[in-house]
């Protein structure tokens, strides 16, 4: 597994294919692995350089140990009210990460696709450095809007982590039952056998704390995202139990 110096952090990462560079950037608390490998391999299939990674605290990639948040409750009602909150980090530092990465690998300009955080990673890229962005694709994500989300889902998705393989797969095949589309079919065995391969690559439930409180303090882009001019995708289920189609 290579890993990239940037940011003063390591991050693990794969890639495959040559020619134009399309970075894949996932969710809360998921790892490089979620990326089906055959959507890897449709990419690649297509003429792109496909590069994924995992997030800081997530997967292989370095562990913010020893930084806490502290009152995640006080951080949540401060982003209610618009206010700033102090986190281990922000959005806009794992897009410096992404930024890094990127120039670890010499790429000056990439498509950029992000699904749930991962869009909001991308999102914060395309604010930050608009010339490193040839595309953004944002997948089921939001504008940081603290508002939105359905209690059902919020609270499938943080409920108590998980300590055994057993309770890790139980846990994801209940998540992502609940914060699926209605309008698909949910594959449990998938999900059975993904949330065990994640488990045994790396399991650390404290990182999902620590990149939800990013998510909550980096406050909304709504203003800033007007000044994206990359093309730009968002793709969103008009049935979605998390993020509501509005």
């Amino acid at each position: 597994m290579p890993f990239a110096n940037t940011n003063k952090i390591q991050l693990a990462f794969e890639e495959q294919g040559s020619g134009q560079p399309v970075i894949l950037i996932m969710g809360i608390g998921c790892q490089l692995i979620h990326w089906p490998q055959g959507f890897c391999d449709l990419l690649s299939a297509q003429g792109m350089r496909v590069i994924r990674f995992d997030n800081r605290d997530t997967g292989l990639s370095s562990k913010m140990e020893g930084q806490h948040v502290d009152n995640f409750r006080r951080i949540i009602w401060r982003a209610l009210w618009g206010l700033p909150s102090e986190v281990p980090y922000t959005l806009y530092d794992m897009a410096d990460d992404v930024a890094g990465l990127m120039d670890h690998l010499s790429i000056d300009k990439a498509h950029l696709v992000g699904i749930s955080l991962g869009g909001m990673i991308a999102q914060s890229l395309a604010i930050a450095h608009p010339d490193r962005v040839a595309t953004l694709t944002s997948i089921m994500s939001t504008n940081g809007d603290p508002y939105l989300g359905t209690p059902s889902a919020l609270k499938a998705l943080f409920g108590k982590a998980a300590q055994t393989r057993p309770e890790a797969i139980e846990r994801a095949i209940h998540i992502f039952s609940t914060i699926g589309s209605p309008g698909f079919p949910f594959d449990e065995a998938t999900v059975r056998q993904r949330a065990g391969e994640s488990y045994d690559r790396c399991h650390y439930p404290t990182g999902v704390l620590r990149q939800t409180a990013a998510v909550f303090a980096s406050g909304s882009r709504r203003r800033r995202l007007a000044t994206v001019s990359c093309p730009t995708l968002a793709l969103h289920g008009s049935a979605d139990p998390l993020i509501p189609w509005v």
